[in-house]
């Protein structure tokens, strides 16, 4: 018998002398296929004998030999992957009850949306039921004539009368007979059943007329004519008109999905539905969501959410439906290739809002969400006003003033709050809050207007540092968290109630030649730390540009809203930098699309609102009930009781009077000695200022503070001052300005 390692000593020897020979190699194939099935570490190599200690294989595996080949998947990468139980934990669970239905106000509303629907078409046809019946009349005659001609054709059996032509044609007696037989039975069954039913139907006509009351006969006799009148009815022209026009949506599938996706021209997406895949991953059934239809899953590897919103417009094509219903957007918490598409049955901008609860009554804390919009789906979206510096922009004509004066009107219906509003459009779209709430208001940008609105904000300047430090030396317990809440802005005592600054056209004071720098100043030093002092600054422009919007105020803002933009420059002004990169994008917005807007901010991700609209006369009546409020309250001042703002000191020079208490043998003084000297120089102006705020009072004016130096006890203190020969300087440059003017 042959030994089995005789084939392999054979084979060795061979191998041998080859080697000799020519240097080659001869790889043993059978021991080659038991290296690679046989071997439990698959970062061995195939030349390593199998046989060798693991460990050895291991280091060979974990050395620095450059040709090694190591295994990127290993068998036990299958141990980390979650089991059952971390799946489960895991798993997002659907809601088991509708989102709607856990929404009283949503299910009222579309309880009111149903009952109206129903009570419309009642209402209307019951009007319009003369007329039906009188058609159904004029017809009867035209449908007897159908009844009767039908009933005829019945009973002569007309409709197997094509099929005795063809076996005529064919000259097929025998099929003919079996028909004609077939003819003379139906016609003998249907002329007994017709004279059964005229006996029975001529006998209920007399037993009627005889024995039954006028009003039954009367309805007989009507339900024969409106039958009559029905069966009479012409295709193209019916008698009974829908009182509501439904949408005509289609339903949307996965097929109509993949067919959008795929006409998109996106590599990733076409290449896998050329090879037979779908392109799209669906996670979840296509389900009704509100209005519309909400399909969602993830796209190929490498797209994401961002290349289907690039191109909306061709997603809408392939959805066939308008640009307005068509909503693609990304999942927060998700990556970046989890789509949800929501596709709605009207265009967003001619969708019928849920009427705003505040319209008609109620009050508002600014420190708690109000309602003030609506999402594609028609969903309330609410804003916490407090906390925030917020800003609107838009192209003209796009509900950029409506939106502020919603804004103001919500603010305005919380008695606590004070209100600065300024038209600088200077067309009246402010007056209603103005001229009935507001503690300040002007409308215009004449240089009396301007001049009004800088002692404003000079005045809100110095309100922002009282607040501060009254918020500072307020015990933990009452402040824990250093910022105003609404149980301190409802203690009139320490004065922290909400102050809402509301601007319209606010690059009018940007752009201005002699305040604009200091009104830059003021706003920006409000948006940074306003918020935490209950003060609160709403910017709105249509000019989102680094001058109009300067880049401290717009780069701090916590609100943001964008309206229709032109360009990614004013769309990136608004919302951010690379919001446009991201898909957020305003510019994608229609001409038809007023007072539609993307909204950042609020503690959530970029998402599409629907402002509610107010408008001149609404906004009238809620300014008043506003009004009501407060005077009842006890809140009501400033400019709605006709009080003008206390006379600021006449002819003063910050300029000037710090020349005044700088002598000249001092030509560099601390900041904070020059504020205590003015304070005693004009208690009435510089009463409360501080080294910050002297310093960004002196930057309108081409003056920064520097480095002073003084020796106390030996050792040299360095803190923030002035130097006098700037402010000199500053003067010269001033007025040499004035006299070539």
């Amino acid at each position: 018998m042959k030994h089995p390692d005789d084939d392999n000593e054979l084979f060795d020897r061979l191998e041998a002398e080859m080697n000799a020979d020519s240097g080659g190699e001869v790889v043993d194939l059978d021991k080659a296929r038991s290296a690679r099935t046989e071997s439990a570490d698959p970062t061995i190599r195939p030349d390593t004998d199998p046989s060798a200690d693991s460990d050895t294989a291991q280091s060979a595996a974990e050395s620095d030999d450059p040709t090694a080949r190591v295994m990127v998947d290993r068998p036990t990468a299958k141990a980390t992957v979650p089991g059952y139980l971390g799946r489960l934990a895991a798993a997002q669970r659907r809601p088991v009850v509708p989102p709607w239905l856990k929404s009283v106000a949503e299910l009222k509303t579309a309880t009111a949306w149903v009952a109206r629907h129903y009570a419309h078409s009642l209402g209307y046809h019951a009007l319009r039921s003369p007329i039906y019946a009188a058609r159904l009349t004029l017809q009867a005659p035209s449908g007897a004539a159908k009844f009767v001609g039908g009933t005829m054709r019945w009973m002569a059996d007309r409709e197997g009368e094509p099929v005795r032509l063809a076996a005529v044609r064919r000259e097929d007696a025998a099929e003919y007979l079996k028909l004609s037989r077939q003819r003379d039975g139906r016609v003998r069954l249907r002329t007994l059943v017709m004279v059964l039913a005229m006996f029975i139907g001529l006998g209920a006509a007399l037993a009627i007329y005889v024995l039954a009351p006028d009003w039954l006969q009367a309805l007989s006799v009507g339900a024969v004519v409106m039958a009559l009148g029905y069966a009479g009815r012409k295709a193209d022209d019916p008698v009974i008109h829908r009182a509501v026009e439904l949408p005509t949506a289609v339903k949307l599938t996965s097929d109509i999905v993949l067919r959008a996706l795929g006409s998109l021209g996106i590599p990733a997406i076409n290449q896998a539905q050329a090879k037979g895949r779908d392109g799209f991953e669906f996670t979840a059934p296509i389900t009704r969501d509100g209005p519309g239809w909400r399909a969602q899953g993830n796209l190929p590897y490498g797209v994401t959410v961002t290349d289907i919103i690039e191109r909306r417009d061709r997603l809408a094509s392939g959805l066939r439906r308008p640009l307005g219903c068509v909503w693609p957007e990304a999942v927060p918490n998700e990556h970046t290739g989890h789509l949800v598409l929501w596709v709605g049955d009207q265009d967003m901008n001619r969708a019928k809002q849920p009427a705003w609860p505040l319209a008609k009554g109620g009050l508002v804390d600014l420190f708690k969400s109000v309602d003030f919009s609506t999402d594609q789906r028609g969903r309330w979206v609410g804003l916490t006003f407090m906390y925030i510096a917020a800003i609107i922009g838009a192209i003209p004509r796009m509900g950029k003033t409506f939106l502020l004066r919603l804004f103001a009107l919500i603010a305005a219906l919380d008695p606590r709050a004070e209100l600065h509003t300024y038209d600088l459009k200077g067309t009246g779209d402010l007056d209603p809050v103005g001229e009935h709430v507001s503690y300040r208001h002007r409308a215009g940008e004449e240089d009396e207007d301007i001049e009004y609105a800088i002692a404003d904000m000079r005045e809100v300047r110095g309100e922002l540092r009282r607040r501060a430090k009254v918020i500072r030396s307020l015990p933990r317990d009452i402040c824990p968290e250093s910022k105003v809440t609404s149980e301190l802005a409802s203690k009139p005592s320490l004065g922290l109630h909400p102050i809402v600054i509301c601007v319209d056209e606010c690059q009018v004071w940007f752009e201005h030649d002699k305040y604009g720098k200091e009104f830059e100043e003021i706003c920006t030093d409000l948006v940074k730390r306003g918020p935490a002092t209950g003060i609160v600054l709403m910017l709105a422009t249509q000019r989102p540009d680094a001058k109009s919007l300067p880049t401290g105020i717009s780069a701090n803002a916590g609100v943001r809203l964008c309206m229709k933009v032109m360009d990614h420059t004013a769309n990136d002004m608004v919302l951010g930098t690379s919001a446009h990169k991201r898909g957020v994008r305003a510019t994608m917005f229609a001409w038809a699309d007023k007072g539609i807007a993307y909204f950042v901010g609020d503690g959530s991700d970029a998402r599409i609102i629907r402002s509610v609209y107010v408008d001149a006369p609404a906004a009238e009546r809620i300014a008043l009930r506003a009004r009501k409020a407060r005077e009842e309250a006890g809140t009501l001042s400033g400019h709605a009781l006709g009080e003008a703002p206390e006379p600021v000191a006449s002819g003063y020079d910050l300029l000037a009077d710090i020349l005044a208490v700088i002598p000249a043998d001092e030509p560099k003084v601390w900041s904070e000695t020059v504020v205590a000297r003015l304070a005693e120089l004009r208690p009435d102006v510089y009463d409360g200022w501080d080294p910050e705020g002297l310093a960004a009072a002196l930057k309108p004016h081409g003056v920064s503070t520097i480095q002073v130096g003084r020796r106390i006890k030996g050792k040299v203190v360095n803190r923030r001052g002035i130097d006098r020969s700037h402010i000199i300087a500053a003067i010269a440059e001033r007025d040499g300005k004035r006299d070539a003017g």
